[in-house]
């Protein structure tokens, strides 16, 4: 007789974190992001001013990329798969407590920090990062168009874009410091996919 052959398939290696909305949403923030604090660094170090020249062209590139930030989460809400991972950034449950108390202790086990499909931090990240934006854009357009504010409204809203933007800059290092430091997270963004065995260290309570 031959052996039974009916036995359960062995599951795949990879399981999908990202699909391509949600690659094309955080590519494209990260572009103009990029370009945002780049022209940000050359408005306000000397030493770039002198080197890049063309003020104006800088300024109008900074003004429209700040302008166009918010547009690719706004396209990105016509794809359910982005919107549905909206929803678990939303949510903070008993589990993202625990991963925090732990993240605070330094404690690296995996068993001390439960994560969902975004951990604590990811999510403390994203919410801060969206209101700061929010302020930034805010305080630009009036910075932008002088003729609609008081000046008294004009000054707040330049020291405290000044603030936030080192601010920012500062949050954005430390962002992208733990992505390096992380190839499989940074394999996700890229392809999409990233090892099971990664998923149940890291997210355990994620179920893709």
């Amino acid at each position: 007789m031959s052996p039974r052959t009916d036995a359960p398939p062995a599951a795949p290696a990879t399981v999908r974190r990202f699909g391509p909305a949600q690659k094309w949403v955080h590519r494209t923030t990260a572009a103009l992001t990029g370009l945002c604090v780049f022209t940000a660094a050359c408005l306000y170090v000397p030493q770039l001013a002198q080197l890049v020249g063309r003020r104006a062209l800088v300024v109008t590139v900074h003004e429209w990329s700040g302008l166009a930030l918010p547009l690719p989460f706004l396209a990105g809400l016509a794809s359910r798969a982005f919107r549905a991972d909206l929803r678990r950034l939303d949510r903070f449950g008993p589990h993202d407590r625990a991963w925090l108390r732990a993240a605070l202790r330094r404690d690296k086990r995996p068993s001390a920090r439960p994560a969902g499909k975004f951990n604590a931090g990811q999510k403390l990240y994203a919410a801060w990062i969206a209101g700061a934006t929010l302020v930034m854009l805010g305080t630009g357009l009036m910075m932008w168009f002088t003729h609609l504010t008081p000046l008294m409204w004009r000054t707040s809203a330049t020291f405290v874009h000044d603030w936030l933007a080192l601010t920012i800059g500062i949050v954005l290092a430390g962002h992208i410091g733990m992505a390096l430091a992380d190839p499989e997270a940074r394999r996700g963004l890229r392809t999409g996919f990233v090892s099971r065995e990664w998923a149940r260290r890291e997210h355990p309570l994620w179920r893709p």
